[in-house]
């Protein structure tokens, strides 16, 4: 039996009500609990790490830093929820286009080289997470080299 407020919402959908807006916070905070993956992956999340993710929720989503901070907050708590990231690479695969997957591609690697290194499981975890939202390999690795050199880690 659906649940009295599954139902509502879904009737609110049908009829046009805030749909448009929740499809963006939704995006938003698939987008969020990828960002705090990749800065947990490496067993720690750093303040420059957390930084970086709020500023880019405050750039890309338009989201003031207090909206920023609580779909941060609802997204480590999704994160630590779930067990896989399908759920949240799925929303972003179908909620952006392939130039706003590769900027967001682009964004994990801001996150992850926000402490100023990159560790093996952070590697991995973009490789998955680039195959999930149908990123191609070789866009990934032009956009990690695109952060290492914006903040002069490469030569």
């Amino acid at each position: 039996m659906i649940g009295k407020r599954v139902l509502d919402r879904l009737l609110s959908f049908l009829k046009g009500g805030d749909a448009p807006e929740k499809a963006g916070s939704d995006l938003a905070l698939a987008a969020a609990v990828l960002l705090l993956e990749a800065a947990a992956m490496d067993d720690s999340i750093d303040p420059a790490e957390t930084d970086k993710v709020e500023g880019l929720l405050i750039r890309h989503f338009d989201l003031d830093p207090a909206g920023a901070r609580a779909v941060m907050e609802t997204a480590a708590k999704r994160r630590a929820e779930s067990t896989q990231l399908l759920r949240f690479t799925r929303r972003i695969k179908d909620g952006m286009d392939a130039a706003e997957r590769e900027r967001l591609i682009e964004w994990l690697w801001d996150v992850i080289y926000a402490d100023g290194k990159e560790h093996d499981m952070e590697a991995n975890l973009m490789r998955r997470i680039a195959g999930l939202i149908y990123v191609d390999d070789a866009i990934s690795g032009q956009a990690r080299k695109r952060v290492r050199r914006r903040l002069g880690l490469e030569a």
